[in-house]
């Protein structure tokens, strides 16, 4: 029991060193205003001011085939066999069917690629954002002291702002869940025109859905911003309560 004793406070103190006040507070402090100085800058690039947004459409290499005329099947033998086929195939009526799709034309279908460089750019971004509220969460955490009667306000604002990263945490971690949404929900148009290439819907759909998602980058780099802005200024107002939750002069009045 007192090995295991031993080997838990050993383990509570290495997380601590790895998490010193320092090393926190200089996140706090130096790197979170520097990033959001970067990200407002990222914010100007021209690569997220398009004013136009056809120019990030991208072209769908998938070519509509000719019309198939029809003869007249309504008459004698012919009408017969075409319903026994509808039949057998299990379509009705209303159903169109597609066009069997084994291999594209032009090759792979390549991804918007204006797209994929901008979110190439944010992504690391968003995931640098999750790794610095994750170390900043755990030292306020580690600096909560143990349950006590009374002068709990410090620790109140402790648990508040330990909140307030869970919060920006999960927000970010959704920014990158919302792009793989994205390629996955432009892979079912593009599969969809592949098979009914002469529906014009389905095109006009995808670039919908690639305006929307450069619309979306832009706000993920701005909120990202925001974030690093409104952490730096909450902890740093309240840095005194959260370093020290509980006065000494608490002590002294008993």
């Amino acid at each position: 029991m007192n090995s295991l004793l031993k080997v838990d406070n050993e383990l509570k103190t290495k997380v601590k060193r790895d998490l010193s006040s320092p090393h926190a507070e200089e996140l706090v402090a130096s790197f979170f205003p520097n990033k959001l100085l970067e990200l407002d800058h990222f914010l100007k690039d021209p690569g997220l001011n398009i004013c136009e947004l056809k120019e990030i459409h991208s072209e769908i290499n998938l070519t509509v085939p000719d019309p198939i005329i029809l003869s007249n099947l309504h008459d004698g033998l012919e009408a017969q066999n075409a319903k026994k086929r509808k039949m057998e195939d299990g379509s009705g009526e209303d159903k169109v069917a597609g066009t069997k799709v084994f291999v594209m034309p032009g090759g792979m279908m390549k991804s918007n690629a204006k797209l994929v460089d901008l979110i190439e750019k944010v992504k690391p971004e968003i995931r640098t954002l999750i790794e610095k509220c994750n170390t900043v969460k755990m030292w306020v955490q580690l600096l909560i002291p143990r349950i006590e009667d009374g002068n709990n306000f410090g620790v109140s604002i402790q648990e508040e702002t330990v909140a307030e990263l869970r919060t920006v945490e999960g927000e970010a971690a959704s920014y990158l869940d919302q792009i793989s949404r994205y390629y996955i929900t432009r892979a079912k148009l593009v599969s969809k025109i592949a098979k009914y290439p002469h529906v014009e819907d389905y095109r006009r759909t995808v670039t919908e859905i690639d305006e929307k998602e450069y619309i979306s980058l832009k706000i993920i780099v701005s909120e990202l911003r925001n974030q690093y802005v409104t952490l730096h200024d909450m902890i740093l107002k309240n840095i005194d309560k959260i370093k020290k939750p509980r006065s000494s002069n608490a002590e002294a009045l008993y």
